[in-house]
């Protein structure tokens, strides 16, 4: 059976801005990052459970687990598992306050 793979706006929003910014410095590491974050994604989708559990206090955010970036691991990938896949949330900097994002919406 094929994985299933659900990437929600928000998270392409975020490969926009970080591809941006990380393009700024280098395209070339803009290119690589898209390509690893496309690698993960069809990673957890074969194996959704691989990603840390993370404990937010919005009973919205239930489930939702992180993935680091190959090559990139100050980037994370916020997603929850789903039959048969994953469905991807958001892409963040570690350095983000990640509570409050996950507080406003989940």
């Amino acid at each position: 059976m094929i994985p299933r793979l659900i990437i929600r706006p928000a998270a392409v929003e975020d490969l926009e801005e970080l591809a941006v910014w990380l393009g700024n410095e280098s395209p070339a590491a803009a290119g690589r990052f898209l390509e690893n974050c496309r690698k993960e994604f069809d990673r957890l989708a074969e194996m959704p459970h691989l990603g840390r559990l993370r404990q937010f206090t919005n009973p919205r955010a239930a489930g939702i687990r992180s993935w680091a970036i190959t090559g990139f691991p100050n980037h994370l990938i916020f997603y929850r598992p789903v039959d048969n896949g994953a469905e991807i949330l958001h892409v963040l900097h570690g350095a983000r306050d990640i509570d409050a994002i996950f507080e406003r919406n989940a």
